[in-house]
């Protein structure tokens, strides 16, 4: 799975004009399950998400996770983030999981990032969806299961 992180002040998702989803200081967190994807890869992503320490602890260092703040979580699928650019001008989207796999583990992921302890919000999987944020930092950070040992 992939995923991208910004540190946010706050965060909302809407679609056709209603607002589905809103928070304040947390986590916006946009996610892609790629093709392979096991439901062990998003437990281990929403575990690490939980835990990361990129909040600032009283001497202005990042050493604090969403967790620790009290923070929230904004879950917005996006396949986007499968992208292949390495050929031409067109992305190819190739690598995602198809539409109903993907729909699945997005949905899991979000349930493990509940079970961790953080209250999230979601947007609608396949979606037009309209996302607003204020980005603290600004921090934003990549993360692949791929990548990860």
């Amino acid at each position: 799975m992939r995923a991208l992180l910004q540190r946010v002040t706050e965060a909302s998702v809407t679609v056709n004009g209603e607002v589905l989803g809103k928070i304040g200081p947390g986590l916006l967190v946009l996610i892609c399950a790629m093709q392979g994807d096991t439901e062990a890869d998003a437990a281990k992503l929403a575990s690490k998400i939980a835990k990361l320490r990129i909040f600032k602890d009283t001497e202005g260092k990042m050493n604090l996770s969403v967790r620790d703040i009290g923070g929230s979580a904004l879950v917005v699928s996006q396949f986007t983030l499968a992208a292949d650019t390495s050929r031409g001008n067109r992305p190819g989207f190739s690598t995602a999981a198809p539409p109903a796999e993907g729909q699945k583990f997005y949905e899991f992921f979000a349930d493990c990032l509940a079970a961790e302890g953080i209250p999230i919000a979601k947007g609608k999987f396949g979606a037009d969806m309209k996302v607003a944020l204020l980005n603290d930092g600004p921090v934003t950070i990549w993360m692949d299961t791929d990548a990860q040992a």
